[in-house]
């Protein structure tokens, strides 16, 4: 048998840095947002975001090699209102998928908005992507309801929205 190389080897964590997302990085979060979704939102939006009370928003960066200066690959935004809270967006670019990044944001943000008082957090998230349905129930989150046909695709066949929910009064 042949031994094949990983083609996604872990990053040490200490490469790995999760940072507040400042209205500064605006710019960054829109760079990578275009990347990832369809529509994207542009840096004015991530300013407003950012700008609004309740907004909890992380941003993680990675050193490539043991001097080099940290680049942004990824980033969590949630908002809490009353004792709910809603996951926003989440990303992580490649090449830097599927090396647990995603599972930092995530769980980052699942402090956040446990802090700030929520009880219970929400999230939407297409059917048919299964590497963030993954993430989620990697989570604890169930499925609470579903959205027929809610995402568009260029492809003219619109995806169900999944409507997932964590009860963080139960999370360990």
């Amino acid at each position: 048998m042949i031994a094949t190389k990983d083609p996604y080897p872990p990053i040490e964590d200490r490469y790995v840095s999760l940072l507040w997302a400042e209205i500064e990085m605006a710019e960054d979060l829109a760079i990578m947002h275009v990347q990832l979704f369809d529509p994207a939102w542009d840096a004015n939006a991530f300013r407003d975001l950012l700008a609004e009370s309740g907004t909890s928003a992380l941003i993680a960066k990675v050193r490539l090699c043991e001097l080099g200066t940290p680049v942004p690959v990824g980033f969590a935004i949630g908002r809490v209102a009353a004792d709910e809270a809603e996951v926003l967006t989440i990303g992580v670019t490649e090449p830097f998928q599927r090396r647990g990044i995603g599972a930092k944001l995530a769980n980052g943000l699942l402090r956040a908005v446990n802090s700030a008082g929520a009880k219970c957090l929400f999230r939407e998230v297409a059917a048919d992507n299964a590497a963030a349905s993954g993430l989620y129930q990697s989570l604890g989150f169930a499925e609470t309801g579903r959205r027929k046909g809610y995402y568009n695709r260029r492809e003219g066949v619109a995806a169900d929205a999944l409507i997932l929910s964590l009860d963080l009064a139960r999370k360990p």
